[in-house]
């Protein structure tokens, strides 16, 4: 019999902490499809990974508002791997201004991607890891605790994640489908416009959440942590 390896799905997995925890995931063996929706940078992103690892990595073009593409990634991971064990639900977009400045174009977009669509990445994937037993991770954030000015969109988006990863959790436990919730606080990546650079050296790496994902994998079957809260150690 062929062993199939374990797989996972990396939504906005391109730069930044997708392609962070995919450098882990693919360091320890797991073939992972990333996702964005850019098709040059999701090619140029599968390339780096495979140049890591040859034949490590596939990438989809793919927008987690829209369920269809989902299942796309899904099959193509099914397709070319025969199976599906993780799935890191990452991708995410900040919109940040007064409620007063805050427009309903930039809270649909907010509310659609960072929640909306990690409820679509779930429904899109939940048979295939029911029949593996996997993981399903979300990448939340400190906001889904702590809310700031100027950021209802951003916070409303996070407190919904974090409450529906963990009713998930609840939902689906029984089928042997773990769920867990990472929550970092400031992380050095290109998020929001943000260019990374040595100044950053004190922030949470993007590595270091993919080998959060990793912990939570190997953790026994038998228990979960279900909701991670992750900050730096220094403040500058």
């Amino acid at each position: 019999m062929t062993h199939k390896p374990h797989t996972a799905i990396i939504t906005g997995g391109t730069k930044g902490i997708g392609l962070g925890v995919a450098h882990v995931l693919i360091q320890n063996g797991i073939k992972v499809c990333i996702t964005g929706r850019d098709a040059k940078t999701v090619q140029n992103a599968t390339d780096h990974l495979n140049s890591m690892v040859e034949d490590s990595a596939i990438g989809v073009m793919s927008d987690v508002r829209d369920y269809d593409s989902q299942v796309k990634s899904v099959d193509a991971v099914i397709k070319k791997w025969g199976r599906l064990d993780y799935f890191i639900a990452n991708a995410g977009v900040g919109h940040f201004a007064n409620i007063e400045q805050l427009s309903f174009e930039q809270w649909h977009e907010t509310i659609d991607i960072n929640l909306t669509g990690v409820f679509y990445s779930a429904k899109a994937c939940l048979e295939e890891l029911k029949k593996t037993q996997g993981f399903f991770i979300t990448i939340a954030s400190l906001a889904g605790t702590n809310f700031f000015a100027a950021g209802s969109a951003y916070n409303a988006s996070k407190f919904g994640l974090v409450g529906f990863t963990q009713a998930m959790m609840l939902d689906v436990r029984d089928y042997g489908v773990r769920v867990s919730t990472i929550m970092p606080g400031s992380v050095s990546t290109f998020f929001n416009g943000h260019v990374p650079t040595d100044a950053d050296a004190w922030k949470i790496q993007p590595e270091d959440i993919g080998q959060l994902v990793m912990d939570l994998i190997k953790m026994p079957a038998r228990t979960l942590p279900s909701k991670i809260e992750v900050r730096p150690s220094r403040t500058k």
